[in-house]
């Protein structure tokens, strides 16, 4: 218990440290897009103000499909989706990897449970601040939490994979309780 309590406070800690680099601060408002997106192997066109019109988003870019920290942070939301949809919440990764790749990525380590949108163009990115700073052909690896009234209620970026799920899912437990 106590060693579950100091890795939730280091957590806490990490995310308030990391936020601090996020050019879209909290309360600000969430740039809506519009992408190709897979989902479980299909192509479909994700457009956020459809999903915040069904709740909150979590919405995390990631820098490549298929590499190792990308593929372990996938398979963290995969295995945290039921806890995010008891949330109400859509959760997407975006990159600036082809709709190919994303198709195979969406079966492989999101295991068909959330989608992977493209930013081939990465407009979605510069949006969003999220393009890495010494390879801006690639994301940084950052989560948004976004509320359904379209404002950012957190940010977190971070490189290491570790910690994105746990604090954008404790980010919409805090908010879900002052919604009463």
């Amino acid at each position: 218990m106590k060693r579950h309590l100091i890795a939730a406070t280091f957590a806490a800690a990490l995310g308030v440290a990391a936020a601090a680099h996020a050019a879209l601060k909290v309360g600000a408002p969430a740039p809506d897009f519009t992408a190709q997106a897979a989902l479980g192997g299909q192509p479909f066109t994700f457009k956020l103000s459809e999903a915040l019109a069904k709740g909150p988003v979590v919405l995390y870019f990631y820098p490549a499909a298929f590499t190792q920290g990308c593929s372990l942070e996938a398979r963290s939301f995969a295995e945290a989706i039921d806890q995010y949809k008891g949330l109400g919440a859509t959760v997407v990764g975006v990159s600036a990897d082809d709709m190919a790749t994303l198709k195979k990525f969406s079966m492989a380590d999101c295991a068909g449970k959330f989608a992977v949108a493209a930013d081939a163009d990465r407009q979605v990115m510069k949006r969003y601040d999220a393009a890495h700073e010494r390879n801006p052909e690639r994301a940084q690896r950052i989560s948004y939490v976004i509320t359904p009234d379209g404002k950012i209620l957190y940010e977190y970026a971070d490189m290491n994979p570790d910690h994105h799920v746990a604090n954008t899912l404790k980010a919409l437990r805090d908010w879900k309780a002052r919604q009463g």
